[in-house]
């Protein structure tokens, strides 16, 4: 145990040291390394998960610099990120692209394997309301938090049915239901019981009752994810 512990510290560390910022040509250098292979954009030059969800909505996986060209060309005017502004490497590029192309950046925190606290679910809903279409919105992959954020888009901003915004949570996507990333659609679970008992909007609910802990806590207490 003790040599699985020291080899996974190392590989941490070594993700760290190429983590870096962009404010010296070395620190630039190995942060291309970095977004390359170990935040695997290497991957999504080829594979993008790209989707329409509304008219003037898509989703998709971390967009590459070329592929932020590409979406400019189509019309995107806005650029949703769901993996939050933490100055990570890939989002100091991805920074760097928006600003260059004229690309509007706006910056939520959603998680795959955790039920997100209220206020993060609530401010994806008022940027939903407030940015500018068409628009993009990306997490990683493309698969739990986009489809996530997605299901919500269309339950609260289009007034579709769950049955019909739950769909955003599919293998089409990626998403894996039976590994961790099964909490988002164990949200869903809980909303439409509640929902069943005495209808109520997903925001109202999220606003007045849903608990971030206690969603953790019971998805923990009834399921055993895989990974």
């Amino acid at each position: 145990m003790k040599l699985f512990k020291r080899i996974a510290d190392w590989e941490r560390r070594l993700r760290a040291s190429y983590n870096t910022d962009l404010s010296t040509p070395e620190n630039r250098r190995r942060a291309h390394i970095y977004n390359m292979w170990f935040d695997h954009a290497v991957l999504r030059k080829v594979w993008t998960n790209f989707h329409p969800v509304a008219q003037g909505v898509f989703r998709s996986n971390q967009p590459t610099h070329e592929r932020f060209v590409k979406l400019k060309a189509m019309g995107v005017r806005t650029v949703l990120n769901l993996r939050g502004a933490a100055g990570a490497a890939h989002y100091l590029v991805e920074e760097e692209s928006c600003a260059s192309l004229g690309l509007t950046l706006v910056n939520c925190t959603l998680h795959a394997r955790y039920a997100a606290p209220r206020e993060d679910i609530l401010a994806v809903i008022r940027a939903f309301r407030e940015i500018e279409k068409p628009f993009v919105m990306h997490c990683k992959s493309g698969a739990d938090r986009a489809g996530f954020a997605s299901a919500i888009y269309l339950l609260v901003i289009e007034g579709r049915p769950l049955s019909e915004a739950r769909k955003m949570l599919g293998l089409k996507y990626i998403h894996l239901k039976w590994s961790r990333t099964g909490i988002l659609d164990y949200i869903f679970d809980l909303y439409e019981t509640r929902n069943a008992r005495a209808p109520i909007g997903f925001e109202e609910w999220v606003a007045t009752e849903y608990d971030n802990t206690e969603v953790q806590a019971g998805y923990e207490a009834t399921h055993n994810p895989k990974f």
